[in-house]
């Protein structure tokens, strides 16, 4: 048997490393992000009754519709959020993707055309107690109106500093949702103003990092998303790049002070259709009444 000489063993080296490297990629670019992982999590509230314990939310965000690559993931999204038989679906932003160099181009409407196609799947979704949006950063960026009017269409109402109440047993969860915080008006107060105080809030808010404003009013609890997670995680390192305003809670459940914060990371992905260690995520929450003294 002829030994293995050095030079054999550096090109063989040099060949595991590249294959190596090709599935890798492979797998970012073509496997990760078309699997969506379902994340279950319980979120306990103080001031949630009897009457909506039990209560599930699936949350979607962060689609960035395009026919090529986002449409799978959104596809099967819809297939395992239906399956799952939620009470009410939120979907927290980013419909579209305003394109790149757009403010120096003065393109950024462009973006909006993916708006009819996407709110058509969307609109395939199904919960007893409605499906319900915000915008994003990049719907409000690029033509709004547009946006709005294709969620409308298909039935899903879209709040923009307002607040609703869902009804249960002869209790009342409200539901409210803020202007974008980067590129459009939000007013919580305003939002917040026809609520008891009493009453359990949950809030759609896209920009996570906002959290350290909301938890000095009366809100339960903030699901966000814009994030996605950084699209890519490095062992020790974690995210590279995380955009402006989710860069302190890019990911997760989290408490500030009274408020309880869930970000999603997104379906879609931007610039580069890429996710490595980080799947897309459909969050199922199940609401839970928690013994308290309110806030």
């Amino acid at each position: 048997m002829p030994l293995l000489t050095r030079r054999k063993f550096l090109q063989a080296s040099a060949a595991v490393a590249v294959t190596g490297g090709l599935a890798v990629s492979a797998d970012a670019a073509i496997f990760e992000p078309n699997r969506p992982q379902l994340v279950r999590i319980d979120v306990p509230l103080a001031r949630l009754s009897a009457a909506w314990d039990g209560f599930t939310i699936a949350q979607l965000s962060d689609f960035h519709y395009d026919e090529h690559f986002s449409v799978v993931p959104i596809r099967r999204a819809i297939e395992i959020v239906n399956g799952l038989h939620p009470h009410l679906v939120v979907l927290t932003g980013d419909f579209v993707t305003v394109p790149y160099g757009a403010e120096y181009l003065h393109n950024a409407k462009q973006g909006a055309s993916a708006a009819e196609p996407c709110a058509q799947l969307l609109g395939q979704l199904r919960a007893p107690f409605g499906r319900v949006a915000i915008l994003g950063n990049h719907d409000v960026g690029s033509d709004p109106a547009r946006v709005v009017e294709a969620l409308h269409a298909q039935g899903i109402p879209v709040l923009r500093n307002w607040a609703m109440p869902l009804e249960q047993a002869g209790a009342r969860l409200w539901l409210c949702g803020l202007d974008d915080v980067i590129e459009g008006k939000p007013d919580l107060q305003v939002t917040l103003k026809p609520i008891p105080r009493n009453e359990p809030v949950v809030l759609l808010l896209h920009e996570p990092d906002a959290a350290d404003h909301v938890a000095r009013y009366p809100v339960d609890l903030q699901l966000s998303g814009h994030s996605h997670g950084g699209q890519v995680r490095l062992p020790l390192l974690g995210a590279p790049f995380l955009p402006s305003m989710a860069r302190k809670y890019p990911w997760g459940l989290h408490c500030i002070g009274g408020l309880t914060l869930y970000t999603n990371i997104g379906l879609g992905t931007i610039r580069v259709p890429v996710r490595l260690n980080c799947p897309p995520e459909i969050t199922l929450l199940t609401l839970r009444a928690a013994a308290g003294t309110g806030r």
